[in-house]
């Protein structure tokens, strides 16, 4: 593959980090043994909105690696890719939905990234050849969009882009194409400056498919002037935006912050999709996780602050069975439904669990009828 990248623009070392903010000797030994694990790639616009006097700055927090990510505690494969995937680069684990993943690569790389196994890294899980997933994705007609994401996208060449939507846009049961992307945010530069990436996307729009954007925003910091440029521009040329936002401890856990965010998002013209909860990933879990039984809370808090547009979005848990949206809690349970389902005998199921004080995540709560994993939970 080749990438829209201009090296001048990234630090990709501990060494160049340290240009901008003073490292302890020990926290150098371990941000170098992060590294080797898992890249740093950050962008130098993005670097520019960190406040680096405060330690506790979010944006900060999202994207410079931390002696944290040495807790291994956690699962690479939090979501089931694995077993979802048809072949390399090629996932279809709802029904409606294909999924590619088109490259390892970001414009920054995100510390939480639920995808930590293969970003930046040498993987056989990237697409290897495109020609067959769009194979697959013809001989399965009950597949009516696709989702290309990474990685990201947005990195690859517009020349890329274009064979992607040549292949893809002639086949009668798709609907609708979407890019997952958080280039708008870290590296605006790449859309601003390329024309021909404009003038693709609005040929197709308006002459072929709907193109949709999902972006990952979570931050209100992260709507700059240039974020807006780039909306402006994507919605001229016909793209449909909305927004996923990772819920993430010192980042977005507070119902101002979170109530800001969806409501600064509407106002640009991004719809606010997900709000999801943080992933048990390795070298994630212990720093960005917030527990479910404080999250709910928070959430409902934000959308008490909130019009109807802005708090459109549901909080959702992707788990192996599939999108779980985190309805409520009563008395000592918490109150689930199956938003998605991999087994499609479990869409739009409500189900129940025993509420926990510290758990992050659905396999940490205890059925109260004691049966796991069951399809039918008939209760009340």
């Amino acid at each position: 593959m080749t990438y829209w990248k201009k090296e001048k623009d990234f630090i990709t070392s501990v060494g160049e980090l340290k240009q901008y903010i003073s490292l302890a000797p020990k926290e150098e030994v371990q941000l170098r043994k992060v590294v080797l694990r898992h890249p740093m790639c950050i962008s130098k616009f993005y670097l520019s909105l960190i406040d680096f006097t405060d330690t506790d700055d979010p944006l900060k927090k999202m994207v410079v690696p931390s002696p944290r990510e040495l807790d291994i505690s956690g699962s690479y494969d939090t979501s089931g890719e694995l077993h979802n995937t048809k072949l390399s680069g090629l996932q279809h684990k709802y029904s409606k939905t294909a999924l590619v993943l088109s490259t390892n690569r970001c414009a920054t790389y995100c510390r939480f990234c639920f995808r930590k196994r293969l970003v930046g890294l040498d993987s056989t899980e990237i697409i290897s050849n495109f020609n067959q997933a769009v194979k697959y994705i013809k001989a399965h007609p009950e597949i009516n969009n696709v989702l290309i994401s990474g990685g990201d996208p947005l990195m690859l060449t517009t020349r890329v882009l274009t064979r992607f939507l040549e292949l893809l846009s002639p086949i009668p049961h798709l609907d609708f194409i979407r890019f997952g992307t958080k280039v708008p945010v870290y590296y605006p530069k790449r859309i601003l400056k390329d024309d021909e990436l404009i003038s693709l996307l609005s040929s197709y729009t308006r002459n072929r498919k709907q193109i949709y954007f999902v972006t990952h925003i979570d931050h209100p910091r992260e709507i700059t002037d240039e974020l807006k440029k780039v909306v402006n521009l994507l919605l001229g040329a016909g793209v449909v935006i909305n927004n996923q936002t990772v819920f993430l401890r010192g980042v977005n856990d507070n119902p101002d912050v979170l109530a800001e965010l969806m409501r600064n998002l509407v106002s640009i013209g991004i719809n606010p999709y997900y709000l999801f909860q943080c992933r048990p990933v390795k070298r994630v879990k212990k720093n960005f996780q917030i527990p479910l039984s404080i999250g709910y809370p928070i959430v409902e808090k934000a959308k008490a602050q909130l019009d109807g547009h802005s708090k459109r979005f549901r909080f959702i848990m992707s788990h192996k069975k599939g999108k779980i949206e985190i309805l409520g809690i009563k008395g000592d349970e918490m109150i689930f439904k199956f938003h998605q389902a991999k087994d499609e005998r479990n869409a739009g199921r409500i189900f129940f669990r025993k509420l926990n004080p510290v758990a992050t995540w659905l396999d940490d709560l205890d059925n109260p009828k004691n049966n796991i994993g069951s399809i039918h939970d008939k209760r009340r």
